[in-house]
């Protein structure tokens, strides 16, 4: 049995999920693949996790960084995981492109390259937003190419956190 939990943010009404142990979600309403790792039987409810990630968001949206991550389980391909782990390292105020990601996930896979286009697809699915900080993975030239919830969440959260890229 999955749980939600709503939350309302500066970029709009979110929505947080747990299989009861761990965040599985965590979506901006009407963002691309909303709530597609959620099972069809699902309950309101407040659980530690949930409380946890909302502690973290109330920290993150004052402009600060948390300095702690919830109990996090993708419910996702092992290609999209390797993605997830990697978007985790980027820290705080700042980005990395997607070819930078796939040269990471490359090496990781033993094979000499990789196509930035999978690792953008990988990043688009992301199921745990801004704690697996998609919002970070940019263009080559720094642009902000793509993001399930709308580019111009995408500026807001890199300016929030100060990011240096323009």
């Amino acid at each position: 049995m999955d749980w939600i939990q709503h939350y309302d943010s500066p970029l709009g009404r979110m929505t947080l999920a747990s299989d009861g142990e761990a965040l599985i979600g965590l979506w901006l309403e009407g963002q691309k693949y909303y709530a597609d790792t959620l099972s069809p039987e699902h309950k309101e409810g407040m659980l530690p996790v949930l409380e946890k990630t909302k502690h973290w968001l109330d920290v993150y949206f004052r402009g600060k960084e948390p300095g702690f991550t919830p109990k996090l389980y993708l419910r996702t391909t092992e290609f999209r995981r390797m993605v997830a782990e990697i978007m985790l390292m980027i820290p705080y105020g700042q980005t990395m492109t997607y070819g930078e990601i796939a040269g990471r996930v490359a090496s990781r896979m033993g094979v000499p390259k990789m196509s930035a286009q999978a690792v953008g697809g990988a990043v688009g699915h992301n199921p745990i937003s801004l704690i697996i900080p998609c919002h970070r993975v940019v263009g080559t030239n720094g642009s902000l190419t793509g993001y399930a919830g709308g580019t111009d969440r995408k500026a807001r959260l890199l300016a929030l956190e100060q990011a240096d890229m323009w």
